[in-house]
């Protein structure tokens, strides 16, 4: 007898074809899932990565800023200290100067002149005074010119007065006497 074969073996290759398609595509989106999130967990990593380097930049960058301006503190205070000691030796060395300046004025002083006022602003001194008259005034200038203390003596004004004595004004500039031996 021959044989036949009843059997639908069409339809049981069409079916074993859509299973292998399906099994396939099955496959092929685990597959792609993987992949996809293999590659978002990497971009996810890398992100949160780069946020965490990018928040140490900031908190050094404003841990360096701190530190820069309390820097910039200390040199403006540095400065202050060296600004008041230089004034403070400025001082000290310009004692004697302030003490022999005004004894040398004293000497200078002819008789018959008296000084109302003498003020000082830097190295210039302005001096107000009275005289009995103009030889006095004259002389006082004269000694200012030749004392090595003092230089450049400028009358700024003579006026006569009611009590019989003139009044001057005059403004005088410090000098330094160079000490002897040196040059």
């Amino acid at each position: 007898m021959a044989k036949i074969n009843l059997r639908p073996w069409r339809e049981e290759l069409r079916q074993e074809r859509q299973k292998e398609y399906v099994g396939v595509l099955i496959l092929v989106l685990i597959a792609a899932f993987s992949i996809w999130w293999f590659v978002s967990g990497a971009y996810s990593s890398a992100i949160s990565a780069q946020e965490y380097r990018n928040q140490y930049v900031k908190t050094q960058a404003s841990a360096l800023d701190k530190k820069i301006k309390e820097i910039q503190e200390l040199r403006t205070k540095r400065q202050e200290l060296l600004d008041r000691m230089r004034l403070i030796q400025e001082l000290q060395g310009n004692r004697p100067v302030i003490v022999r300046m005004f004894d040398e004025m004293a000497r200078l002083m002819p008789d018959e002149l008296f000084l109302s006022n003498v003020s000082s602003k830097g190295k210039v001194f302005t001096i107000k005074g009275q005289a009995s008259g103009n030889d006095q005034i004259s002389q006082l200038m004269r000694n200012f010119d030749a004392s090595p203390w003092f230089a450049n003596p400028n009358l700024l004004g003579v006026r006569a007065g009611n009590n019989g004595y003139n009044s001057f004004d005059m403004i005088v500039n410090q000098s330094t006497p160079v000490a002897e031996g040196v040059k």
